[in-house]
């Protein structure tokens, strides 16, 4: 007799954001936004006890212990970093899953029953890296991730479920840490991304770090602050003030900022905040990157061979798009008001909670076909004979194309260049280049005991792609059918059962601690709410960036360690001028830097 096993919950979609999460659930022909607030913030932190607070009462925390706070921990995923909370260090999947877990429980409390699946939204322009590391993240938090689908195409789920009709969607989707810009085809009721990018290092939170440097340009000029003042608790109280400031200017044309006590000087004095910001003022600051959102606009039409007389309408996506330059700017470029019915911080929620119906069964008007944002292909030899012998050793050979729909399978056939090869080496690489070394490498291995033979034997490399972005790659010998596969998913390794085990236990023993308590309510009433900006803050200030570059450069190639150089003498530099804008530039730049060179 088979054992009484409960039937599972439904399906839930999550939108894992930046600054705020969502859990979301498709019943009774409506989608239903689980907990309250809707909103949790993607802060995590330790507080004073040691314990775990998620949410808003580790977001309150943010300004006076930034040292035990993180946020914006998404733009940290599948770099490899580490996290300094208190005493104890974390991975970014680590803080992730502890966002996960925490959704999962209002979600269980709301629905009153257990949870196990879930459909997880990412950027359309993540990297294979970062999306393997949302994974490993939801495999800690005890999540089975059903499918995991791009943003912008959740948001357009959102508003087309029950449309008829043919037409063209623009989805403009600004969050706090991530910009993906996606051309969506509708027709009865099935949408297919056309094309899709964006740029995984743009958001709310570098409109936030814009303010944060005009303040604290005021504040030099006040008591004469070094450039490096510019961490710990005045930074995380600047950031506090920048973000309040940026939601008023979005309804208001100016603020007055007022902040009592934002941290004190070398000598101990208090230092205070007083200034107004026009929304002129305001928007001037953040131009340039408003100028690289529509600059990605235009890449997404002119990759889905459209114009802007193509496109009937264009959808706001995620709450920085309330600022109301980009909306201007917007309706100047395409002569339509973009659509924001849908809460545009709910939208994608909204969206993944639609698929998931979809995928368990229920009877939803809507059918997802989806893309691959970028390139995959693998390394090769390019031997030229057009008039002039060429031989380059740095060829990248695409097999799966950028915006190709899937899942996809796709094989290219290459041969040895040496007689009797005995093996060959098959690197994967992720990117747009013809030169493997400005690609991503992703995974490698080597297939040895190849049948003695000329040079030319052939060895097809095969890739493929499901839905969930995992990557399954093969490469078999043509001639004896020998053949080795590789399966790139996780930043947690399979075999690595130890590791996963180990974070999942400390993951459930800090929950198990602060099971009894409830975060909200627990937190502290005199502290204002606030956000720490994890790329501003002590832990990833400049002279950190510095260390950890140090620390690199000896395990380096030639080209990097010199970049690395160039980079850290540059930062230096600016520092010893104080430039504030330019320490923020070179920093900036010595960071993205890292981000590749140590994934």
């Amino acid at each position: 007799m088979a054992p009484n096993v409960p039937a599972p919950g439904p399906i839930v979609g999550i939108d894992l954001g930046t600054t705020n999460s969502e859990i979301a659930v498709y019943r009774d022909g409506r989608v239903d936004l689980l907990g309250e607030p809707q909103l949790i913030p993607s802060v995590v932190g330790l507080d004073e006890q040691g314990q775990l607070i998620v949410g808003e009462a580790a977001k309150n925390q943010a300004a006076l212990f930034p040292e035990r706070t993180v946020r914006s921990v998404k733009r940290l995923m599948g770099g490899g970093q580490t996290i300094q909370l208190g005493s104890e260090k974390f991975k970014p999947e680590e803080i992730s899953a502890c966002i996960l877990r925490a959704l999962k429980q209002r979600a269980e409390q709301a629905l009153e029953t257990p949870l196990r699946r879930a459909v997880i939204t990412v950027p359309a322009y993540f990297s294979d890296a970062q999306r393997q590391a949302t994974f490993a993240a939801a495999e800690l938090a005890d999540w089975d991730v059903v499918r995991m689908i791009h943003e912008p195409t959740a948001a357009a789920l959102a508003y087309e479920v029950g449309q008829e009709g043919r037409r063209h969607l623009l989805v403009y989707d600004l969050g706090g840490g991530t910009f993906d810009v996606s051309v969506v085809a509708v027709e009865q009721d099935v949408l297919e991304v056309i094309a899709s990018t964006g740029d995984r290092r743009l958001g709310g939170d570098d409109f936030d770090t814009c303010l944060v440097r005009h303040f604290f340009a005021l504040l030099q000029q006040q008591h004469d602050l070094p450039a490096e003042a510019l961490q710990g608790r005045l930074a995380a109280s600047l950031q506090k003030s920048a973000e309040r400031t940026k939601i008023h200017l979005s309804d208001f044309p100016y603020a007055l900022v007022e902040e009592a006590y934002v941290g004190e000087t070398a000598a101990g004095e208090p230092i205070h905040l007083r200034c107004e910001v026009m929304r002129e003022q305001y928007e001037a600051l953040i131009a340039p990157l408003i100028d690289r959102t529509m600059e990605a606009v235009q890449k997404a039409l002119l990759e889905s061979e459209l114009t802007v007389l193509d496109i009937e309408e264009v959808v706001l996506v995620g709450g920085s798009t309330r600022t109301p330059l980009i909306q201007q700017r917007l309706e100047t470029l395409f002569g339509l008001v973009p659509r924001a019915g849908i809460h545009p911080e709910f939208c994608v929620a909204t969206g993944a909670a639609v698929q998931a119906a979809v995928i368990d069964g229920v009877a939803v008007d809507a059918v997802l076909l989806d893309v691959t944002p970028y390139t995959f292909g693998t390394n090769a030899i390019d031997a030229r004979h057009d008039g002039e012998e060429s031989y380059n050793p740095h060829f990248f050979a695409p097999i799966i194309r950028k915006n190709t729909p899937i899942p996809v399978t796709r094989s290219e056939v290459f041969c040895t260049v040496n007689e009797n090869q005995k093996e060959v080496e098959i690197k994967i690489y992720q990117g747009e280049s013809d030169d493997v070394r400005d690609n991503l490498l992703i995974g490698d291995f080597t297939v040895t005991g190849l049948s003695p033979a000329p040079a030319g034997n052939l060895v097809t490399v095969q890739l493929a792609l499901t839905k969930d972005g995992v990557l399954e790659v093969t490469a078999q010998e043509k001639v004896s059918g020998l053949q080795k596969s590789l399966v790139i998913r996780r930043s947690f390794q399979p075999g690595d059962v130890k590791t996963v085990s180990a974070a999942k236990e400390r993951i459930n023993r800090l929950f198990a601690e602060g099971e009894s308590r409830d975060d909200d309510d627990e937190a502290d009433d005199s502290l204002e709410a606030s956000a720490d900006d994890s790329r501003e803050n002590e832990t990833d200030g400049p002279h950190h960036l510095i260390e950890r570059a140090e620390a690199l450069q000896p395990s380096l190639g030639e080209s990097d360690a010199t970049d690395i150089a160039a980079a850290v003498a540059a930062l230096k530099a600016a520092m010893v001028e104080s430039d504030v804008d330019a320490i923020a530039q070179k920093q900036s730049h010595l960071d993205d830097l890292l981000f590749y060179l140590e994934m």
